[in-house]
């Protein structure tokens, strides 16, 4: 019979339980492969949880949904006004997308998910006082260093970097968004409400923030979508967080696709839990 040499196998394991044993970081995105869905949904009240299926204690990067805290840094920072101002014109040096070489206010800031404009608030804020906004939410891993090597920590820390946040830390940090209980103004949380999109699902008015990147470093990085936010119907308020990440490279925007899946579906899993 064939012997089988174990040893790269026993090598790789103590490598393993060394690093884990020292503390070194073991991400998420260095993981074997494999599919990742959530979808979590909370009463925004009591923090019930109404439905839960799928991986959602799992950190991943939070992509474009980190305009939610963003929003909110920026209002208490005194860098944005109101739902219009400011209103930044586009330069050549941001180095854009064509959809996004145009004149962005916080509105259509959230809304068309313009990353150039994200990158103004933090440029405006700078290192100590955007890791302190950070940290102070709680958010996350609340890690803004960046890409080891790359010096963006200030500009793209959460984009498929070192910033990672779980679907359930999604939630809770909305549920302290609607319950004004996060550590800036009240100004801050009452503009950031108003900035969110708003869509339409069975009688339910739902707010919420898209997010799309892809993960790792190789040719076949990863396809990731979140859709993450907060939905009202009558007398009943709820918070969500709906996650899908693909083995697959996708060239269509996951995070929308998150999106169209959850409003779909809102009322059939909100009534499961009744």
């Amino acid at each position: 019979m064939r012997q089988i040499d174990r040893r790269p196998f026993v090598f790789a394991v103590v490598i393993y339980l060394l690093a884990w044993f020292l503390g070194f970081p073991i991400r998420a995105q260095s993981a074997p492969l494999e599919e990742v869905e959530c979808t979590l949904i909370l009463d925004a009240a009591s923090g019930e949880t109404l439905y839960r299926d799928g991986v959602c204690d799992q950190r991943f990067s939070p992509a474009s949904t980190f305009k939610v805290p963003l929003a909110l840094i920026g209002y208490d920072a005194g860098i944005l006004s109101d739902e219009h101002t400011p209103a930044w014109d586009y330069k050549p040096e941001f180095k854009a997308a064509k959809r996004d070489q145009k004149t962005v206010d916080p509105t259509i800031w959230e809304k068309d998910s313009v990353l150039w404009f994200s990158q103004e608030i933090t440029r405006r804020l700078g290192n100590e006082r955007f890791a302190g906004y950070v940290s102070k939410f709680d958010y996350g891993n609340a890690d803004v260093a960046g890409t080891p090597g790359r010096d963006d920590g200030l500009t793209r820390s959460w984009v498929n970097s070192s910033l990672e946040i779980s679907p359930v830390e999604q939630v809770n940090f909305m549920r302290r968004l609607l319950a004004g209980e996060l550590p800036v103004s009240a100004k801050a949380h009452a503009m950031t409400q108003a900035i969110l999109p708003t869509f339409r699902s069975g009688g339910w008015t739902v707010q919420g923030k898209t997010g799309t990147t892809r993960l790792g470093e190789s040719a076949d990085k990863r396809s990731l979508g979140w859709f993450v936010g907060w939905a009202n119907k009558d007398a009943r308020s709820i918070v969500f967080a709906r996650l899908v990440i693909d083995t697959k490279r996708s060239d269509t925007p996951k995070g929308p696709q998150a999106r169209t899946m959850f409003l779909k579906e809102l009322s059939n899993l909100v009534d499961r839990s009744k």
